[in-house]
This record gives structure tokens, C-alpha cells and sequence, in this order.
């Protein structure tokens, strides 16, 4: 499946912090399979280190809203992240499956919306 956005839509009982605990191994996922890993190890550990934090207060995370093939975001107002692609591909849908298999693993309750940018 073709898609230029997945959106990981919270469930209404889950908040930012719990998050907390999966959150390195989504953005580490998510830099791997799209090629945006940091060179330097240390770039890795600031941006998980500057989003756990926020997570862990129960606050919106930065998240990976860099210039790159990919990014993933936290948007103000809605209780959710999506990932976005500067164009359509199926990576967006392999990489979505995969982020929401950590998700599930740890019983972070969502549901999973491709394409929804506009409607939230």
C-alpha cells in the first residue's frame, strides 16, 4: 500500500507518559529504516533523552521534525503522531505496521489511519 502519512491515533485512556517507555525504540526504529540515523551517537541519545522528558511530564514531545525523507510528528490539539513521507510510498505503510507492533507490544492502545492529514 502506497501511502504519504500514517497516523498513530491515541486511545482517549492513553497519555503522553505512556509513551515513556517505548519512545527510544520507536525513534530509533523509525531513523533506522529510513535512513536518518545520526552519524554521531550521542545527536541519537539528545533527541531521545529532550523527548522522554517531555513524555515523561505528560507533555507533547518534539518528536523527529527535521528536513529528511521522513518525519514524525506530534501535532498540537489532537491526541496523536503521525509519520509523513514527502511523497507516496509503501515504505510509509511498512514502517507504520512496524511502529504499531511496538505500540501494541506494550499495550499502548491506537488505531492506525493512512492519508489523514487535514482531517484532525
Amino acid at each position: 500500500m502506497k501511502a504519504t502519512s500514517g497516523h498513530f491515533m491515541l486511545g482517549d485512556e492513553v497519555e503522553y507518559r505512556d509513551l515513556a517507555e517505548v519512545f527510544p525504540e520507536l525513534l530509533t526504529i523509525f531513523l533506522e529504516e529510513t535512513n536518518q540515523m545520526p552519524d554521531d551517537d550521542d545527536v541519537l541519545q539528545m533527541f531521545i533523552h529532550i523527548n522522554k522528558r517531555a513524555l515523561e511530564k505528560n507533555e507533547k514531545p518534539e518528536g523527529y521534525n527535521r528536513k529528511g525523507r521522513m518525519r514524525m510528528v506530534f501535532p498540537i490539539g489532537s491526541k496523536q503522531f503521525y509519520i509523513k513521507s514527502v511523497s507516496a510510498s509503501t515504505e510509509v505503510g511498512r514502517l507504520g505496521e512496524k511502529l504499531s507492533k511496538v505500540l501494541s507490544k506494550a499495550g499502548v492502545k491506537h488505531d492506525l489511519e493512512w492519508n489523514a492529514l487535514g482531517e484532525y
